[in-house]
C-alpha cells in the first residue's frame, strides 16, 4: 500500500504552527493566581486579644426592674461574691440564700462598664480560685456551675473565641466577651440556662476565668466575661487577688463538683427584690 506524497509546503507549515503554539505556551503569565481558601483558626490556637473588629451580639436591656434569680459565687471568705450585673441591677435589695427560704442581704457594686458586679455580706464562703491572667486557647472547655431555671444545675462548654456584647437599654454599652459552645449539661436539664448567669466560668484546673451572663439556646452558645474585663472590674472594686491553683475539673466529675460547691455555697443563688 502506498500513501501520496505530502508536499514540501505542507509540512513546512505544520513544523511552523508547532514551533509557535510551543512559543507561545512558554510565555510568562503575569496574572495572579486564585487566592487560598480562608485557613480556619485551628483548636488549641492562643485567643488574641479584644478587638472592634470581632463579631457583635445585642442584648436588649429593658429599663425595667424584675424580682428575679441568678448565681453568685464567692471569693473572698469575708463575704465577697460576683455576679452578673443584670442579675442585681436596679434591685431594691439583693440577697444571698443560704438555705431555703433564708438569705443574707447583699450590698451591690456595679461596674459602670461591664457585665459584671461585685457583692458584699457579712461574712462569706470559701473562695472559689482565680485564673484570670493566663492566656486562653481556643477549644479549651470550661463549666458553669450554678442555678439553672431556678435549681440546682450546670453546663460544660468549649471555647470558640471573642465577641463583642453590645447592650442597648439600660446601661448602654460595648464589652468584649467570650463565646462558649455548649458540650453538655445537667441530666434533665431541658431549655433555657436563664438563672445560670453570674456563675463562674471553671477551667479545667477549676479556676475562675469569667462569670456566665448570657445564652444563644438556638445556636448553643454560652457567653462570658472576659478575663481582663473581670480582673479589671475586681480592681475596680478594691479587690485584688492572685491567680491560684484549683482543683481539675472534667466531663466525667463536673457535675459532682458542682454539688460540693453549691452545697459548701462557694457558688449560691442569688436573688433580686425589686419592694
Amino acid at each position: 500500500m502506498h500513501f501520496p506524497r505530502l508536499p514540501d509546503w505542507l509540512i513546512y507549515a505544520v513544523v511552523v504552527v508547532a514551533l509557535l503554539l510551543a512559543a507561545v505556551g512558554r510565555q510568562e503569565r503575569a496574572d495572579a493566581p486564585p487566592a487560598p481558601p480562608p485557613t480556619p483558626e485551628a483548636e488549641g490556637a492562643a485567643l488574641g486579644p479584644a478587638s472592634p473588629f470581632d463579631p457583635s451580639v445585642v442584648v436588649e436591656v429593658s429599663n425595667k426592674t424584675e424580682a428575679g434569680a441568678g448565681t453568685a459565687f464567692s471569693i473572698s471568705p469575708g463575704g465577697v461574691w460576683v455576679t452578673a450585673r443584670h442579675v442585681v441591677e436596679g434591685c431594691a435589695q439583693a440577697a444571698i440564700v443560704v438555705a431555703p427560704g433564708r438569705g443574707v442581704a447583699a450590698s451591690v457594686r456595679i461596674d459602670p462598664g461591664a457585665e459584671t458586679a461585685i457583692l458584699t455580706t457579712d461574712g462569706g464562703a470559701p473562695a472559689l480560685p482565680l485564673g484570670l491572667g493566663q492566656r486562653l486557647r481556643r477549644g479549651e472547655r470550661a463549666f458553669h456551675m450554678g442555678f439553672p431555671q431556678g435549681r440546682p444545675g450546670e453546663a460544660s462548654s468549649r471555647l470558640l473565641g471573642r465577641e463583642n456584647l453590645v447592650v442597648q437599654g439600660r446601661g448602654a454599652r460595648t464589652e468584649p466577651v467570650l463565646v462558649w459552645a455548649e458540650t453538655g449539661r445537667t441530666d434533665g436539664l431541658k431549655g433555657t440556662l436563664g438563672g445560670l448567669s453570674g456563675a463562674p466560668a471553671l477551667d479545667d484546673r477549676g479556676r475562675v476565668v469569667g462569670v456566665t451572663i448570657a445564652e444563644a439556646p438556638r445556636r448553643g452558645r454560652i457567653y462570658t466575661t472576659s478575663p481582663e474585663t473581670t480582673a479589671r472590674a475586681l480592681k475596680a472594686a478594691g479587690q485584688r487577688f492572685p491567680d491560684a491553683a484549683g482543683q481539675p475539673i472534667g466531663a466525667d466529675n463536673y457535675g459532682r463538683m458542682a454539688d460540693d460547691l453549691r452545697r459548701n455555697l462557694r457558688v449560691a443563688q442569688v436573688v433580686c427584690l425589686t419592694a
